[in-house]
């Protein structure tokens, strides 16, 4: 069955058309996806603490399983989330095997905050950003696990609690609760605003 798309493709396209056309057999729109997402998807998969190539591989296998079922997959409101929750599914799947993985308090999730912000980006000196992210780093580490992961989803890839709730398998109300806890701890006011700037900015 093809699936035809208003427009040639080409790398400004949206994932929505993009998604349609490589259902219909289109390996460019594909392709346009998997370079728009790598850097995503492999920075999410690091935070699970496997080795850089076994996060490659999830990457890779995944790209292959879609084309080689790409008649069978559906349309997806959220690509991004489609993938993210894949890659997840696969370093679990690896885990699992690996017997480091019995249930999803067993994961280890690595703390540090991004490191593509800069100083520019919060109007403050280099040097003062510095010191605020160590804060913020001691901050995270303290965190249980599953409210790390959601504060990572919710405010640095900005999925909505329901996809959330999908991706680590719990109920809306317990992801809501995982972001207010993570938040409360993160104690003082103006430090929770840099927080929400270093993830969004």
């Amino acid at each position: 069955m093809y699936f035809p798309t208003a427009e040639p493709i080409h790398s400004s396209t949206d994932d929505a058309a993009l998604w349609l056309a490589y259902r219909g057999g289109d390996n460019k729109a594909l392709g346009i996806l998997a370079e728009r997402y790598f850097t995503t998807l492999k920075r999410y998969g690091l935070k699970f603490m496997v080795d850089e190539s076994v996060v490659d591989d999830c990457i890779q296998d995944l790209f292959l399983e879609l084309w080689q079922n790409r008649h069978k997959i559906s349309q997806t409101p959220s690509v991004k989330f489609y993938l993210l929750k894949s890659v997840r599914n696969s370093i679990i799947e690896y885990l699992r095997y690996q017997k480091r993985f019995t249930n999803e308090e067993s994961l280890h999730w690595d703390t540090a905050l991004p490191d593509h912000f800069n100083a520019e980006s919060l109007l403050i000196e280099q040097e003062t950003l510095d010191s605020l992210v160590s804060q913020v780093n001691a901050q995270m580490s303290d965190l249980p696990k599953r409210e790390r992961e959601a504060l990572y989803l919710r405010y640095f890839e900005d999925l909505s609690v329901a996809e959330i709730s999908e991706m680590m398998g719990v109920n809306k109300q317990s992801v809501s609760n995982f972001l207010q806890k993570a938040l409360a701890k993160i104690r003082t006011k103006w430090l929770v605003t840099i927080v929400l700037s270093l993830f969004f900015f």
